[in-house]
């Protein structure tokens, strides 16, 4: 099932949203000193184009021990994350869930834009790993 829900989601939105993960990491990229959020870019924007089936969770939570991300530095990045581009992909994430769930059949794909706003917001220090 995830599968099917996989290629769905791919064609009708799911490309779009992560290839705009992908242009932010790769923005990151290019300043050198945003490496690290660029890195979380290609990840979550690799989840972005195939989420069902995964989910995104605290690497605090996974390993049970902190790292530089889940401390007081990945607080410190997730704000500028936040001033930089979390608002802009989590408008378009919202503005793509908006729009899914008008059709009933698009509600399991409104959810999933919903969940990847969530994580554009601060997403320092979260890992994606299976369902």
């Amino acid at each position: 099932m995830s599968t099917i829900g996989n290629i769905l989601w791919f064609v009708l939105g799911g490309l779009v949203m992560g290839l705009a993960w992908f242009f932010f990491g790769l923005l990151a990229f290019i300043t050198i000193v945003g490496i690290p959020w660029g890195r979380s870019c290609f990840v979550i924007g690799k989840f972005s184009f195939f989420p069902f089936g995964k989910e995104a969770v605290s690497r605090r939570e996974l390993s049970n021990a902190g790292d530089v991300g889940t401390g007081f530095l990945g607080l410190v990045g997730n704000v500028i994350w936040f001033v930089f581009a979390g608002v802009w992909l989590a408008v378009g994430h919202l503005i793509a869930a908006v729009c899914c769930f008008v059709t009933i059949i698009g509600i399991p794909f409104g959810i999933q834009h919903l969940k990847l706003a969530g994580i554009s917001v601060f997403p320092i220090g979260k890992t994606i790993v299976s369902k």
